[in-house]
């Protein structure tokens, strides 16, 4: 399935208080790495199993508070300029997660925030 969702993401002001919630509500496998988004910051990978993962991290000044969903695009530099034309609101231009890929928040017409993906190719 083409531009499925692939990543879901909690941003929190309080990443400590939401890890130990998560992972007693759902038994969720919490794994902790470097986060170069925030300096001394770290980024905690959501392992469930089966299904979409996701992360925990703490809240940035450019992102939303809550869920974001992430759609897989194979050009994040079309799709965020192509959602732009449509006329959603561009919050976070195209960034890039090192070694990993690159994403950008979009806010669509009705308000509602989707974040973009492109997975860097191997």
């Amino acid at each position: 399935m083409a531009n499925s969702f692939v990543h879901v993401e909690l941003n929190t002001p309080d990443p400590e208080k939401a890890k130990m919630f998560y992972s007693k509500l759902f038994q969720w496998q919490l794994e902790e790495m470097p986060n170069p988004a925030v300096p001394q910051g770290t980024y905690t990978i959501i392992k469930v199993g089966e299904g979409t993962g996701g992360g925990i991290m703490k809240q940035v000044p450019a992102g939303p508070s809550g869920w974001l969903a992430y759609v897989a695009v194979d050009d994040i530099h079309a799709a965020t300029k192509k959602a732009k034309s449509l006329g959603a609101e561009v919050m976070k231009d195209v960034t890039e997660v090192t070694g990993m890929g690159w994403f950008s928040f979009i806010r669509d017409p009705t308000g509602s925030v989707l974040g973009l993906w492109q997975t860097k190719s191997k």
